[in-house]
């Protein structure tokens, strides 16, 4: 379906992370791990492009979406806004959604955790019995999207794992270091036969996770690329 709303909250994530949150109309059903597409206003010309769904079909008031603000025109549209602002929302679509499996794990890097935050709170939400591990790589700590929405998941939800990877390290940090391995995943995942693996964000990242799991010989995959980061 297509619909005309406004810009309802901007909320910085990151140092260079924003969400961005849209009224939603009733009607507007989604799967979690969906994607749709924004058309905003620039200088009277309309400007289309696709972003995944974030938040989870639980909230009903708003729909949002995440991204890294880079130097791009569009992103840099998106960075200007304040609230209120007009926009045209049209989707879903997609399908990097949960399947009826009971033991999955997601495999994500930066940006690619915003279908997996919509998909992890939805579980928890619904207070859904999936056995959910994930392992999430960033660069550095300050990286981190949506790391206080993942610990209160954790808090709330005792079938949910949450495992980060940061390549540059801080003092003290107790977690992993440098990438996603498959030393990591059979150290936090022992039962990883058993599930199925979910990956997404740049294209190489989502390359390099492919390998791991060729490796380790696993056979239920999906897989979501984010071109353009």
């Amino acid at each position: 379906m297509r619909y005309e709303t406004h810009v309802k909250e901007v909320i910085q994530r990151t140092h260079n992370v924003k969400s961005f949150r849209f009224g939603r109309l009733d009607e507007f059903d989604f799967q979690a791990g969906q994607f749709f597409f924004l058309t905003l206003k620039v200088d009277g010309e309309k400007k289309t492009k696709h972003f995944t769904i974030s938040s989870p079909p639980t909230r009903k008031e708003y729909i949002e979406f995440t991204k890294k603000i880079t130097n791009s025109a569009f992103s840099q549209l998106l960075d200007r806004l304040k609230g209120g602002e007009w926009a045209e929302i049209k989707g879903p679509r997609g399908r990097f959604v949960l399947e009826d499996i009971k033991k999955t794990c997601f495999l994500s890097g930066g940006i690619g955790i915003t279908p997996i935050h919509s998909i992890c709170q939805y579980c928890t939400d619904l207070k859904l019995d999936t056995d959910i591990v994930l392992l999430y790589g960033n660069e550095e700590e300050r990286d981190i999207v949506f790391r206080y929405d993942f610990e209160r998941m954790v808090e709330n939800n005792p079938n949910i794992k949450v495992v980060h990877i940061l390549n540059n390290l801080p003092v003290n940090w107790k977690g992993h270091s440098g990438y996603i391995t498959t030393d990591i995943i059979k150290k936090e995942v022992s039962d990883f036969q058993e599930r199925m693996f979910y990956t997404c964000g740049p294209p190489k990242m989502v390359d390099a996770m492919l390998e791991l799991l060729q490796e380790l010989d696993v056979k239920k995959i999906k897989i979501e690329k984010f071109p353009g980061y």
